[in-house]
């Protein structure tokens, strides 16, 4: 009897299936093309107000081929409690939320999601997430290009350039 082979290494974010709020699996590939904005989320953060600005982000560029994947998690002061029907509430009535998010995931320590630390691995940074709102900006053909920190408002020139810069490029 042979030996089942290795899971292929991904090497896109397109190699992911990850649950959405509404714990639907969903495979990243559908933004396939897209240049995609990865960020931690969390509804008690000091950050938390950047929802508003994620959300005017993803409305100025969506139609650009551009959007911004929410993953909620509560692995910095307990900061994301609420469960996932909880959270897709508080994003919809304090913050109009329409950008995708997912289920509630761990972003740093042993229980790290795949997708982070593929994140975090292929990233100019390799060292942990410092806190809610970490920002990876991921190209159209699906690789980081960009790794921003927490207090990087999504409104900030070096944010808004490099996006604009990915969206310049060939899809």
């Amino acid at each position: 009897m042979q030996a089942a082979s290795p899971a292929p290494v991904p090497s896109t974010l397109y190699d992911f299936s990850v649950k959405n709020i509404d714990g639907k699996s969903v495979k990243l590939s559908q933004y396939r093309g897209q240049v995609v904005l990865v960020v931690n989320v969390a509804s008690k953060c000091g950050y938390t107000p950047q929802y508003a600005g994620l959300e005017k982000l993803y409305k100025t560029y969506k139609g650009k081929g551009f959007v911004v994947l929410g993953f909620p998690a509560n692995d910095f002061n307990e900061q994301e409690p609420g469960t996932d029907k909880e959270i897709r509430r508080f994003c919809t009535e304090k913050y109009n939320v329409t950008f995708p998010m997912f289920s509630k995931i761990h972003v740093k320590g042993p229980e790290t999601a795949p997708l982070y630390r593929w994140l975090i691995d292929n990233s100019d940074r390799r060292d942990a997430i410092e806190w809610n709102f970490a920002k990876f900006l991921v190209n159209r053909k699906g690789k980081v290009v960009g790794r921003f920190s927490p207090g990087t408002k999504p409104d900030d020139e070096s944010l808004v350039k490099t996006i604009e810069r990915q969206l310049q490029e060939a899809r």
